[in-house]
């Protein structure tokens, strides 16, 4: 099993779990944070960090999430590590609260 971030974190992009991470599995992209599923060793240490409670166990991401599965696996292979917490986007705060932002994730 591996951990999967989810739509919470589209615009917002706290780092906080990038932090706790003992593995570096995490990949930036513009506007989302992944877990590289073959980086992972599922400490769960980046769950409690995630202010917006996007990040679960691929085991418990909710049935109208699952396809974030397969995107962390896709993403993770291009996007590059990140390895030190920076500042969230701009505007977290007021994106932290709106739902369904899949149309808005910047790939590149």
């Amino acid at each position: 099993m591996t951990y999967v971030v989810t739509e919470s974190c589209i615009n917002c992009k706290h780092t906080d779990c990038v932090d706790v991470c003992p593995v570096d599995a995490f990949r930036e992209g513009p506007n989302f944070l992944v877990i590289d599923p073959d980086e992972c060793i599922d400490c769960t240490l980046c769950v409690p960090e995630c202010p917006v409670d996007a990040i679960y166990a691929e085991s418990d991401v909710p049935s109208d999430m699952q396809h974030y599965t397969a995107l962390n696996h896709e993403l993770a292979a291009t996007w590059k590590p990140i390895v030190e917490k920076k500042a969230a986007l701009p505007e977290a705060d007021k994106w932290s609260r709106i739902k369904e932002k899949f149309a808005l994730l910047q790939r590149d």
